[in-house]
């Protein structure tokens, strides 16, 4: 099998990992090698699958001792399999990025022999990349969970991000789809990481020529929707793994049932608007302090896909509000549906020098096409008439709520 033929089967095989983005590393050139990782990340492509196409992305090898149950590249399914050596990976990297295909490398495998054997070939492609051809790109690798802890720390002083996938949102879901991989094999990993970065992080401080341990952090994937999991069983897992293993990101795979399995049997296909939810979901933890309990509960565990979980909780939460965005915190603020970070300082910054105004907020160039139903301005509220939650939620999710009536339904203003 020629060059070509791998690329093509291992370039389609990995268009079920979503978990590489732009970075944040700062990866600077050194000793007249070749490229640079920058500090705005990489500027990347999407293609309609979703694939990142400005990094050269791929699978080490589509074989696999494991069979779990959603893979593609399961030991049982009767597909087309390909290995690259780690020399080929490396000279495809550097003809790629020479000829400005590429910015940089996301390599992932499934895992052959064993654990340790897959990631030594890993770690293989990263010392070929830095210390032969002196390439001082980003390089995204995907560790293997089980691997030794001494390979893990290898990895992280070569490359500038890693994924350790946590595969499915819960213990049950993964004990049933793929019993062979155990949690602590994946956990443990992340611990690691999250220590050596501390570790090195400090020694940073102290020694200018302490070299760097993942500078763009680590993140994980977990597919949704394979073990009929709610969006607050999805949720939890996520708000645990980024209290326990600081991480960068978690990304959201929905389920696509390639492989016919007694188990996924009569699952569908994940609706994207159900991913969309939960990267929506995500976002408010990481940047706007909401909690899981804040935005599902036990009796609705389920993101209603008509609207955008800040507008559902408002609505579910709408005692608390009209905000007066001339008195209101920071943080009060930025949960108002359709503010963010930026309207809310611009918000704080201009009502030092005077009280805000609907005018005002034009000038200021903030939209309340959405908070208008959650503030007052200056003791002005201009948002819909509504009786009850679930009719406000109604109004809301409408194509076009700009025919109802715009009067307030609280007293006195």
């Amino acid at each position: 099998m020629d060059i070509r033929e791998k690329l093509e089967i291992l370039a389609d095989a990995a268009k079920y990992d979503v978990s590489c983005s732009s970075s944040g590393s700062n990866r600077k050139n050194k000793n007249k090698g070749l490229g640079n990782g920058s500090m705005g990340g990489i500027c990347h492509s999407y293609s309609e699958d979703g694939r990142c196409i400005s990094l050269l992305k791929i699978l080490m090898t589509n074989n696999c001792i494991y069979n779990c149950e959603y893979c593609i590249n399961r030991r049982e399914n009767d597909t087309k399999r390909a290995s690259f050596t780690p020399e080929e990976i490396a000279d495809l990297t550097m003809n790629f990025y020479r000829r400005n295909y590429i910015e940089g490398l996301f390599l992932s495998s499934g895992i052959i022999k064993n654990p340790d054997y897959t990631m030594e070939r890993l770690v293989k492609v990263a010392e070929l990349l830095r210390y032969k051809y002196n390439f001082n790109g980003y390089i995204h690798m995907k560790a293997i969970p089980g691997a030794s802890q001494d390979l893990v720390k290898r990895m992280g002083l070569l490359v500038d991000r890693m994924s350790i996938n946590i595969e499915l949102p819960t213990q049950k879901a993964l004990s049933l789809l793929a019993p062979e991989k155990k949690i602590a094999d994946i956990t443990g990993p992340m611990n690691k990481v999250k220590n050596e970065m501390m570790v090195y992080g400090e020694d940073r401080k102290k020694f200018n020529h302490t070299p760097k341990f993942l500078p763009a952090g680590q993140t994980t994937q977990m597919i949704i929707g394979a073990g009929r999991e709610s969006d607050l069983d999805i949720i939890k897992t996520s708000e645990k793994l980024y209290q326990n293993y600081a991480l960068k990101r978690v990304y959201y795979s929905g389920f696509v049932p390639v492989v016919k399995s007694k188990l996924t049997e009569g699952i569908d296909k994940t609706p994207l608007l159900r991913e969309h939810r939960l990267y929506q979901a995500d976002f408010l933890m990481r940047g706007y302090k909401f909690k899981a309990a804040d935005l599902l509960t036990t009796k609705d565990a389920n993101f209603d896909l008509a609207i955008d979980p800040k507008s559902n909780w408002a609505i579910n939460n709408i005692e608390r509000f009209p905000l007066e965005i001339n008195t209101a915190s920071f943080y009060d603020l930025m949960k108002v549906p359709g503010f963010g970070r930026t309207y809310a300082n611009r918000i704080i910054e201009a009502r030092q020098f005077r009280k805000l105004t609907y005018d005002s907020l034009r000038a200021l160039k903030i939209s309340t096409k959405r908070a208008q139903h959650f503030i007052t301005v200056n003791g002005v509220y201009r948002g819909l008439r509504f009786k009850n939650k679930n009719e406000l939620k109604t109004l809301m999710s409408a194509p076009d709520n700009s025919n109802y009536q715009q009067l307030s339904m609280f007293d006195g203003v």
